[in-house]
């Protein structure tokens, strides 16, 4: 199997929302975008799939190394040997490879959020960077794109979490900010034990207030003149919005449901978001 195949096979296999938006991609920008989401799913299941925090920290470090050697050496793993190419024809940065990293080991070191602003921070890390990356493969001549990707990452995120909060909780890791549990009458006993209470509604409905600004801030951002090229990421949106939107429709029981599309559904909204856009 060759690199850039593993790397298919890490995105087919992941189920992702992100994978039906790339099959519109051309051959050359979907191997790109392939080796980058293929990446992030590896350090991701460091996290997720290490019950040991010790031997997560170290297998991060290892990719730590990796990065560097993408840039600059041999690197080992068949996604690190995928992106060699990548990063050169795409000026990908260095620096936001390893800020993903740091992002995935925020979930070692912290399993709660003060506030939204250190929550905003993993949320740059692990998503808002990874759409400044993807930016750069898609192509751009406006820097106000850059924005559009930088709050649209923010927003998916957002999304994750709202999603996500039952799962999340079920592995000690809550994601809503604590002072807006306080704000809001709910507290971390009533997610841990998955206590569905009015207060608990009420501050969903905020959680999801602010997703869907920072999906408005997104679209508002990204100029027309790289609208063609962003297509991939108006299509993700598409997708991560119905999801968001399945989640009120169904009467947010985050705590005890995860709310998924299907397949033939998502790629549905993918083939109507590219042909609209």
């Amino acid at each position: 199997m060759t690199p850039n195949q593993y790397c298919e096979d890490k995105a087919k296999k992941s189920g992702s929302s992100f994978y039906n938006s790339f099959r519109f991609l051309s051959k050359e920008k979907r191997r790109a975008i392939t080796a980058l989401y293929a990446f992030c799913r590896e350090v991701d299941d460091v996290v997720d799939e290490c019950s040991d925090a010790n031997v997560a920290r170290t297998t991060l470090n290892w990719w730590r190394a990796e990065v560097a050697a993408v840039y600059g050496g041999k690197p080992q793993h068949p996604v690190s040997q995928a992106l060699v190419p990548v990063v050169k024809q795409y000026n990908m940065s260095q620096e936001h490879l390893l800020e993903i990293i740091d992002g995935m080991e925020m979930d070692l070191d912290q399993p709660r959020y003060a506030d939204f602003k250190s929550l905003q921070l993993y949320c740059y890390r692990v998503a808002s960077v990874v759409g400044l990356l993807t930016v750069e493969i898609f192509g751009y001549t406006d820097r106000q794109t850059l924005k559009y990707a930088h709050d649209l990452g923010i927003a998916f995120q957002l999304t994750n979490i709202i999603r996500d909060v039952g799962e999340d909780a079920r592995r000690n890791r809550i994601y809503l900010p604590l002072d807006e549990l306080r704000q809001f009458g709910v507290s971390e006993d009533d997610i841990i034990n998955s206590r569905e209470t009015e207060n608990f509604q009420k501050l969903m409905a905020f959680q999801i207030e602010r997703a869907q600004r920072f999906y408005h801030q997104a679209l508002e951002h990204l100029p027309a003149v790289d609208r063609k090229a962003q297509r991939t990421g108006i299509i993700m949106a598409e997708i991560y919005q119905a999801t968001l939107n399945e989640v009120i429709a169904t009467g947010c029981h985050v705590l005890k449901e995860r709310v998924s599309l299907t397949s033939s559904y998502k790629l549905w909204l993918a083939l109507k978001a590219w042909w609209q856009n």
